[in-house]
């Protein structure tokens, strides 16, 4: 950085060469002129002077070069022809002046150029710099590229409107066993097969020349074996006009689809071994479900045979008791039925349920165990709720435990013991459901644990039911959470997607 006592100097300097250069200018044409002189030859101070005058405007600028015509005037007048009328003198100064006048004309017209030309200098040169700078960018954007395409774990291909190859990566030439530039050529149906051209690639690829930016994700066969792939085509405008090509990147995702169908099944085994130990649990509780219709079939069987043995036989009171004997066995042959379903071990079915169903079937199956511990189940089903899509025996184990877990946390608890269950229409298209209790209520040190595999407060509790049971809901897109029920106990609430969110 330049101090400011050196920049003073440097303008005084440079002020002092610039009026320094009239002086000397005009000097060194009075002595010349002088010269001329002491030779006897014609004097050419005139002349000399006007140059004096030139090189002042030039090199000097404006006010340098008045300067230097001024000077001129007077040294002509007093060292060469003073004695001349003033008619002529007046001549002399005239020539000066005007020629003073051109000189700041062009003087001005010589520093706007030199102005124009520094500006367009500046501009070629930031736009030199720019350019520069841009194709060096461009080298590196090429570069970078061409190292991703290069090196990508991903298979990366572009395929013409032809639908031939124009370029692949290594990886996908890895994919089918040939060198990637062996491929660059090749029609796509005579690498992947006709049919697998026409099923399932075909239609992508002209989606994506008519413009679309297409994904889609399938088992695929290739030379290495049945592959779960994720395909995009994105399509490549390099003249920013029409699509002229696609750009195809597969992401082999077969491990991953393998681990989470793993993961999948072991959940819902999980699940099952759930489900069956619950069950066990209520052994004597179902026993006693199922019991009581078979032994009222019994009963209404022993009267029906009694009206029979009758003289005469009453044929309509035996009708009426045989009809309750079909209505028993059906009774206790829908028990069976739904114990059955909760021991069945399978995979996961989604279809519509309507969840009001599935809270009385629950409530069937569950009676004797309320019963057993003196507690009363009161419902408020909203008729009118929509039915949500999912698997029908998982809602039924989700229930199942909310509802168990009620009645336990009232076997010793004081006062009134009461079930509540409650079914609603919520905002956002989405079905609630409530289960309170009236027992002692949650964990106050540990209300955010309740969820969390293997923690129970039961003695032989497994610490897995509310864990699987929140997994269940959140696969159906719903939400599982606990809050406090008023005056005392706890309640669980459950939302769902209803069959409308469900299917968008």
């Amino acid at each position: 950085m330049v101090s400011p006592v050196k920049g003073k100097r440097g303008a005084r300097a440079s002020v002092a060469l610039r009026y320094g250069t009239a002086f000397v200018s005009v000097a060194a044409a009075l002595g010349l002129a002088h010269t001329f002189v002491s030779f006897h030859l014609p004097q050419p101070f005139t002349a000399l002077a006007l140059s004096a005058i030139a090189i002042s405007f030039w090199y000097g600028g404006t006010t340098p070069g008045i300067l230097a015509a001024l000077l001129s005037m007077a040294v002509r007048s007093y060292f060469f022809e003073p004695e001349i009328s003033a008619v002529s003198r007046l001549l002399y100064d005239l020539v000066f002046l005007i020629f003073a006048l051109l000189m700041t004309g062009v003087t001005r017209a010589r520093n706007e150029l030199e102005v124009r030309v520094a500006e367009r200098t500046a501009e070629l040169t930031r736009a030199n710099e720019d350019l520069t700078r841009e194709i060096a960018e461009r080298n590196q954007a090429e570069y970078l590229t061409g190292q991703v395409f290069e090196s990508s774990p991903d298979s990366v291909s572009i395929v013409g409107k032809d639908y031939r190859y124009q370029r692949a990566n290594p990886s996908y030439g890895r994919n089918w066993r040939i060198p990637a530039e062996g491929i660059v050529g090749m029609h796509v149906a005579d690498l992947l097969g006709r049919e697998m051209f026409e099923q399932k690639i075909k239609g992508n690829i002209d989606r994506c020349f008519a413009g679309e930016h297409v994904s889609h994700a399938d088992w695929f066969a290739n030379e290495i074996g049945r592959r779960y792939l994720a395909v995009t085509y994105s399509p490549l405008r390099p003249r920013s006009e029409g699509v002229e090509a696609a750009l195809i990147i597969s992401r082999d995702l077969t491990e991953h689809v393998l681990a989470s169908e793993a993961l999948r099944q072991a959940q819902a085994d999980l699940a099952h071994v759930t489900r069956v130990t619950t069950m066990g649990e209520l052994t004597a509780s179902l026993a006693h479900e199922v019991n009581q219709p078979i032994a009222a079939a019994v009963t209404n069987a022993n009267t029906c045979l009694r009206w029979l043995a009758g003289d005469p036989p009453n044929l309509e009171e035996a009708r009426e008791a045989a009809s309750r004997i079909v209505k028993d066995g059906t009774r206790a042959a829908e028990i069976i039925s739904r114990i059955r379903l909760l021991f069945k071990k399978g995979t996961p079915h989604r279809e519509l349920v309507d969840i009001n169903e599935v809270i009385r079937e629950m409530i069937v199956l569950l009676r004797s165990e309320a019963t057993r511990y003196r507690v009363s189940v009161r419902t408020e089903l909203a008729p009118d709720l929509a039915p949500v899509m999912g698997d029908r025996v998982q809602l039924q184990q989700v229930m199942m435990n909310l509802m168990i877990n009620g009645i336990d946390a009232m076997k010793e608890a004081d006062g009134r013991r009461e079930l509540a269950i409650e079914s609603r229409r919520a905002e956002h298209e989405r079905v609630m459901v409530s289960v309170s209790d009236t027992g002692v209520g949650l964990p106050p040190q540990q209300r955010d644990q309740i969820f969390n595999a293997f923690f129970t407060t039961k003695p032989h509790g497994t610490g897995m039911g509310l864990s699987i049971c929140r997994s269940i809901v959140e696969s159906h897109g719903g939400r599982l959470w606990a809050a406090d029920n008023s005056p005392r106990g706890a309640s669980f609430h459950l939302s769902l997607p209803d069959k409308a969110e469900a299917h968008e």
